[in-house]
């Protein structure tokens, strides 16, 4: 891994969304899955599986019978005709994953979601759908984890038809990146400095957005290998508030859950620090916001940049 070339990855996130969102314009690459798929199961490790269990959710709740599950488990549901397979492998070389895919293949309907489209992934798979994120030559996966998101989203229309505008999402997705990017000389330093504790840093968001506080703790651990944790906002109060009695508490909090507030009510009485992406709220130290981040799904597809950025900057120092 490269620090100079994460940052490089990061900073061509603009022209990849574009890329993405012409693609997609130009054919649906979902369009060979079969009628009568019946269940849904996505597999993959990492930020492929961060990625996964938030769209597994929205499939869930628009009556789709879905479920994201570790590569690595032992047990899971069983092949059969009418279970649709989504491997998600960014390098399509993760072991885990081929491991899974390998009871299903010939059996279940498999589909291969990769950067890389002539990878082991593929191999047997019925329908393969590329990332279309470019060569991540940082050895981070951060263009190809918010490519994974998107086109879970687009695969989410496709199986409940809503008829929202996904190319259009990424698009302003793009502007929504382009605008943190071109005005972090205002927000980065202040973000980095608030952020840099003692204790490791902590990542919060509601279970509809917990890809988010996954992916930007995983990019502290990943990149300058800072001490890093993610946390659902509910399950805040059950398991880690304990942290802000004896800790210099430090964490990135992205809002929108019905429980911020009873988070922020401890984090208020503890003293402890808390730097909101997306959203303002009362006892926070300080807030980054950007472009379109009123918007839910372009927040969940951008605001990971913030913390991306952050072990950028650590990292390079």
């Amino acid at each position: 891994m490269i620090p100079d070339l994460y940052l490089a990855d990061l900073e061509a996130k603009p022209a990849a969304l574009a890329a993405l969102a012409g693609a997609l314009e130009t054919g649906d690459p979902f369009a060979g899955i079969p009628p009568g798929i019946r269940r849904v199961l996505l597999l993959g490790m990492g930020s492929s599986r961060y990625a996964a269990q938030v769209v597994a959710l929205r499939l869930r709740a628009a009556g789709v019978d879905a479920v994201a599950e570790y590569a690595s488990a032992a047990l899971s549901y069983p092949p059969g005709p009418d279970t649709l397979v989504v491997a998600i492998s960014a390098t399509g070389g993760s072991r885990e994953t081929l491991d899974a895919v390998a009871r299903h293949r010939g059996r279940s309907f498999v589909l291969a979601l990769t950067n890389h489209p002539d990878s082991a992934v593929t191999e047997g798979a019925d329908l393969v759908v590329p990332m279309v994120a470019g060569e991540e030559r940082g050895g981070v996966a951060c263009r190809t984890f918010q490519h994974t998101l998107a086109l879970l989203l687009a695969l989410g229309e496709r199986l409940t038809a809503p008829g929202r505008d996904v190319p259009g999402l990424i698009r302003r997705t793009a502007e929504a990146t382009a605008d943190l990017l071109d005005r972090r000389d205002e927000w980065l330093e202040p973000a980095a400095t608030l952020l840099d504790g003692p204790n490791g840093v902590y990542t919060i968001a509601p279970a509809e957005h917990l890809s988010s506080a996954e992916q930007s703790a995983l990019m502290f651990r990943e990149g300058p290998r800072r001490a890093a944790d993610a946390c659902e906002t509910g399950d805040w109060a059950h398991v880690d508030v304990y942290l802000t009695k004896t800790l210099d508490y430090r964490a990135v909090l992205f809002p929108g859950s019905r429980y911020d507030e009873q988070a922020m009510d401890w984090i208020r009485q503890r003293g402890s620090t808390v730097l909101t992406v997306g959203g303002d709220l009362p006892g926070a130290k300080a807030s980054v916001r950007y472009l379109h981040d009123d918007d839910p799904d372009v927040a969940l597809l951008t605001e990971t940049l913030v913390a991306e950025l952050v072990a950028a900057r650590w990292w390079l120092a």
